[in-house]
């Protein structure tokens, strides 16, 4: 496999961060209000305030007259507040929480679009060392937990076109070896949850699982990531087995409306 496909800048500028953060939740969950972005990002209403007011002026959000902000015209093509992957979020956000609290671990949830995966919801561990959030991230599929877990899934025809365009592939930078990738995907399917040991990110090992619809087709990836320096082999007979609740009392929810 080639090197791993994202690692954090070594000066990140927090400001940055956070602005790209209130943009991926302003698509992914609709209008926000000042105070509900505060909350979310851990910042002084007035920091909020500025952050959004920048988004405004460079037209990825909009100030509605209820005073809330929603995506601007930047987003908007791209934005379906009662989208499936809305409603997956909301769904999935209790749990990810309670994952959180049993395990202070983050937690995540991604969904597959061709060979990339976005995480459409990120609860971070209290820990002071610990996997920030992910929350609106894209990597490419074979990359992460959730990518393997959905791949895993397809069938041998749908993987092999979903690979077969390899000057994309190449030009994205990061091109999997269709065979090592095969027999990884065999063995998360066997093992019925996936294992990643810096594929996305040094120093970061994530464990998941699928969550899949009434129909019985995975929809989507719910895992657990932490720090490898906290990470014991131990450990994960009772990770996958919370993470297995976890996603069978999400898919309930999915089931019941």
């Amino acid at each position: 496999m080639d090197k791993p496909l994202k690692t954090p800048p070594p000066y990140a500028v927090a400001s940055v961060d956070n602005a790209l953060r209130i943009a991926a939740m302003l698509q992914l969950e609709g209008p926000m209000t000042v105070t509900e972005v505060a909350g979310r990002l851990g910042v002084a209403g007035s920091t909020a305030h500025r952050l959004l007011a920048m988004l405004v002026y460079r037209d990825f959000a909009v100030q509605q007259q209820d005073r809330s902000y929603r995506v601007g015209p930047v987003l908007e093509l791209a934005a379906h507040s009662q989208s499936a992957a809305s409603r997956l979020r909301a769904a999935a956000l209790p749990h990810l929480r309670r994952l959180v609290d049993l395990l202070d671990e983050s937690a995540n949830l991604a969904v597959r679009t061709g060979d990339t995966v976005r995480f459409i919801a990120s609860v971070e561990s209290g820990q002071a060392v610990r996997v920030g959030s992910r929350e609106g991230m894209v990597f490419h599929a074979h990359r992460t937990t959730g990518g393997l877990l959905l791949l895993a899934e397809l069938p041998p025809d749908e993987l092999d076109d979903l690979y077969r365009d390899t000057r994309r592939n190449a030009a994205a930078g990061d091109r999997p070896v269709l065979a090592d990738l095969k027999a990884e995907l065999a063995r998360v399917r066997r093992n019925g949850f996936a294992v990643n040991d810096g594929r996305s990110e040094r120093g970061l090992v994530a464990v998941g699982v699928p969550v899949r619809d009434p129909d019985g087709t995975a929809v989507a990836g719910l895992s657990v990531s932490m720090p490898s320096i906290r990470y014991e082999k131990e450990r994960l007979p009772r990770l996958v087995a919370t993470l297995r609740t976890a996603a069978s009392a999400l898919e309930r929810n999915l089931q019941a409306g």
